[in-house]
């Protein structure tokens, strides 16, 4: 993997089954140079999709080997669940989230249209059959949408095409040695920190083939945690853009790079949230 990193191809590198390998790799390097230069612990983590097995691993609820098992597994398996051609992702600017159910429900014409990602206020992804991915990208715009667009994706991620996803995902984190994270995490699935390790399983092996509610776990740090701040441990700043749209007296950074995460620390010295 450290190979592929560095040397591509880039081809190899964008199938599924590394990509998302290397996402974690990325996320968890940049969780421990800010432990390692001293970064005080957050008082609550969450992760985008992928992003959520590197916040249990930075919370210590399973190990970095286990993890990434687990996530190459679970690339594998997506890319297995929908043949290449059948599945699309798009993103739907402009809209409220009601709006964009009932537009998935109004082009689904019996197949799979799901939103999946509550990614900000206005921005939400949909998952599905590549034709009915068609039908909404070419209707989006008279339906009000200010912009839509296809994803560079031919998985439907968190749409119920990734049931077969679940069940062995439930089946493979059963095998892994769980312990009560460190820090809570709040799952994609219901935008809460689960109770116990069951419940912890549950979400994880859910939360393949559920939408994403990341502006209702935006919005639980803020007013159940009061954070005061927050930081992205990834590569790019995906995360801190749609934290801006979501939580705007908050300030988000990324540390992706090492004058941010410098800076970040400063800041994390000063607000410890």
């Amino acid at each position: 993997l450290a190979g592929m990193l560095r040397n591509g191809p880039d081809a190899e590198l964008n199938q599924t089954a590394n990509t998302q390998p290397a996402m974690l790799v990325a996320d968890v390097a940049i969780w421990r140079a800010w432990q390692a230069a001293g970064g005080p612990d957050p008082v609550v983590m969450a992760g985008h999709s992928l992003g959520e097995y590197a916040a249990l691993v930075a919370a210590e609820a399973m190990a970095f080997p286990a993890a990434l098992k687990l996530v190459r597994a679970r690339g594998q398996w997506m890319q297995e669940a929908v043949p290449a051609g059948q599945g699309a992702m798009a993103a739907v600017i402009g809209l409220e989230d009601a709006q964009v159910i009932a537009l998935c429900r109004e082009q689904a014409a019996g197949q799979v249209l799901e939103a999946v990602n509550f990614n900000a206020p206005g921005q939400v992804v949909v998952a599905g059959h590549a034709a009915a991915i068609d039908r909404l990208l070419a209707n989006a715009k008279a339906a009000g949408a200010r912009l839509v667009t296809r994803l560079p994706v031919s998985v439907p991620a968190h749409s119920r095409l990734m049931a077969p996803v679940s069940e062995s995902l439930a089946a493979a984190c059963a095998e892994v040695r769980w312990q009560p994270p460190r820090l809570p995490v709040l799952h994609n699935l219901d935008a809460r920190a689960a109770p116990d390790t069951r419940s912890l399983v549950h979400a994880l092996a859910q939360q393949v083939r559920a939408p994403v509610q990341w502006v209702a776990t935006l919005r639980r740090m803020a007013e159940e945690y009061a954070i005061e701040a927050g930081f992205e441990c990834g590569p790019g700043q995906v995360l801190v853009g749609l934290a801006k749209r979501t939580l705007k007296p908050v300030p988000f950074t990324s540390l992706a790079e090492p004058d941010k995460l410098e800076a970040a620390l400063q800041l994390g010295e000063k607000d410890h949230g």
